[in-house]
């Protein structure tokens, strides 16, 4: 009988760790800090002239004394009560017309033509006419962002509704759910994942709108200041109103992927992501 091989059993590889949260969020800003490290590096070794692009420091400096000042807290205050104002109207009318569109035939072929017509249509050609609708006062720039934000929530609202496991659907009437109860209990849940995708495309289009806003005819305003900057030559305000745009489309995304996380916390690939 030949002897038993006393050489130890492989193991299987133990398959690597998931990488915590905290990690992951490190890791997510660790290009952009290693950006503004190598463009600090660069603007104070005069690779980069000033009146090209200031340096970061520059830059923080130029927004405290705008704070100081207090006419940053003031535009940025009067640009995100635009951007909230148009947000809720064109983000209700979009998801009234996506919930109309989604359930009826019949609305889709009287709605979704024009208002994809209208989708295609860039802000700057609308500008000149809806300036004459409106002036140039806040109704002009609060209907951009209304516009802007529409879009993404009615398409996303309608694909989302349409796309819906019809085996959900057929499931709810074998259980006798009325109407109604199928649609609060079965569709808009199943259909909250596109929603809230539209809503975050939604924030990104709301703040592009209201860049091309303010840049016409207004008196206060990120936009403005950004405009009045460019007039005196003042790269460091301009280059700090991008840095504001940027940080601002980074908190309401972040907003965004945290109602994600509550509203979708039943379902398992969100449920997965809270882990």
């Amino acid at each position: 009988m030949p002897p038993a091989d006393s050489r130890p059993a492989a193991t299987a590889p133990r398959p690597a760790a998931p990488l915590g949260r905290h990690t992951l969020l490190a890791l997510s800003w660790a290009a952009p800090v290693l950006l503004v490290v190598v463009w600090e590096i660069l603007a104070q070794s005069g690779w980069l002239s000033p009146q090209v692009l200031p340096a970061p420091s520059k830059v923080l400096r130029t927004a405290a004394k705008l704070a100081r000042s207090g006419s940053l807290g003031v535009d940025l205050g009067i640009s995100l009560l635009r951007a909230a104002a148009g947000f809720v109207i064109g983000g209700s009318v979009g998801f009234l017309l996506g919930v109309l569109v989604g359930f009826s035939r019949l609305a889709e072929a009287l709605i979704d033509r024009s208002v994809q017509m209208i989708r295609a249509i860039p802000f700057l050609a609308l500008l000149p006419l809806v300036i004459v609708w409106f002036g140039v006062g806040e109704a002009e720039k609060i209907f951009l962002v209304s516009l802007g934000v529409a879009f993404p929530i009615y398409i996303n609202t309608t694909l989302g509704i349409r796309q819906v496991d019809p085996k959900l659907i057929e499931l709810g009437r074998v259980q006798d759910l009325s109407t109604a109860q199928l649609i609060h209990r079965v569709i808009l849940p199943g259909a909250l994942p596109s929603i809230l995708t539209g809503v975050r495309y939604a924030l990104a289009n709301a703040w592009l709108a209201l860049v091309v806003a303010e840049t016409i005819g207004a008196q206060s305003g990120i936009g403005f200041l950004a405009m009045d900057a460019r007039e005196f030559l003042r790269t460091d305000v301009i280059v700090l109103t991008i840095v504001i745009y940027a940080l601002i489309g980074v908190a309401a995304d972040s907003i965004a992927r945290l109602l994600e996380r509550r509203l979708l916390a039943w379902h398992p690939n969100f449920a997965r992501r809270a882990a």
